[in-house]
């Protein structure tokens, strides 16, 4: 039986539909990741599946429980850490996590245990006398984990968990992960950097309540269409610009110091390319083919946003 399973799942906020139609299976034991620039419907998808958001349509059950008729059950089973998971500043560490173990009701007689484990499972042991509110904020992203743990969840709910927190940080964070994941432990992540989706087991590509894409990583880079064209020239902007506004059938996009252009007729374009670079005045570094990263499938897969409407916020590569 999966651990997550949504047939239809849909929310709406009056005239604005936040999830459309949502249709997920996520298997025990496997990093899930949930994929979107902001306002694509993570976080909504994320609190429907915990209980605390219930669906306009369709039905979830999470660790085999219906997420509207077994919320009060469901909490036993899963763990869930918010954006803003709310620590106590004027708390010490071990103090924040025998607070949360009242919540879940944690026998009193397995917290010092527990506490002791997770502690140091997380490297704050030697912190854990510390208050919160003086925790960087890696430490408090590993606080927040540890509460949410403390009552050994079979399903750990992680909205977008390392935002804004240093690379350095977020490495150890996800070695933590992966160490939950290999005593069996559910992980379903939503997040914008593109190096965290490419950590998963499967991810899905959202965007504006809708689901583009589903799949391990290399499956929903396949979702692609044409060739992918990697332009490197001595005015990046500018050639980037330049393609944009005379390659109509293609798609262009900046990333760094190269330009790609997605084509279905990768010989024409890589012709036009050519020939609009020099006509520029821009030197030619280097035109080629190459595979496309999670960011250029969502580019490609977005297309043109409809008149009138914002283009979608570009995904993180940031490492």
């Amino acid at each position: 039986m999966p651990a997550i399973r949504t047939q239809g799942l849909r929310r709406a906020f009056g005239e604005l539909v936040a999830v459309a139609g949502l249709d997920l299976e996520v298997q025990a034991g496997e990093i899930f990741g949930l994929v979107g620039p902001d306002g694509a419907g993570k976080t909504t998808t994320m609190r429907m599946l915990t209980g605390i958001l219930p669906p306009t349509a369709g039905t979830a059950t999470v660790a085999g429980c219906d997420v509207v008729r077994d919320a009060a059950r469901l909490k036993d089973h899963i763990g869930y850490m918010s954006q803003r998971f709310g620590l106590y500043p004027d708390l010490s560490v071990a103090e924040n996590i025998a607070f949360y173990a009242d919540i879940y009701g944690v026998p009193r007689r397995e917290l010092a245990a527990r506490t002791e484990r997770l502690l140091g499972f997380s490297n704050l042991t030697p912190f854990k006398h510390r208050l919160a509110g003086n925790l960087s904020g890696g430490m408090k992203q590993k606080l927040g984990l540890a509460c949410a743990l403390i009552h050994t969840p079979r399903v750990l709910f992680l909205d977008e968990p390392t935002n804004g927190v240093d690379p350095v940080s977020r490495r150890d964070f996800w070695r933590i992960l992966y160490q939950l994941v290999r005593e069996g432990v559910t992980l379903f992540v939503s997040t914008a950097y593109l190096d965290e989706a490419e950590r998963c087991n499967r991810l899905a590509l959202l965007h504006e309540g809708r689901l583009l894409g589903l799949g391990t990583p290399d499956e929903v880079k396949r979702l692609m269409p044409g060739t992918l064209l990697e332009v490197r020239t001595s005015a990046p902007r500018r050639t980037a610009l330049l393609l944009r506004e005379n390659l109509r059938s293609a798609s262009v996009g900046l990333f760094g110091d190269r330009v790609h252009v997605a084509t279905r007729e990768p010989a024409a374009a890589e012709a036009d390319t050519r020939r609009l670079v020099a006509s520029a005045g821009f030197e030619l570094l280097s035109l080629r083919p190459i595979e496309p990263s999670l960011e250029d499938v969502f580019v490609s897969v977005i297309g043109q946003p409809a008149a009138g409407a914002e283009p979608p916020q570009p995904l993180s590569r940031n490492t």
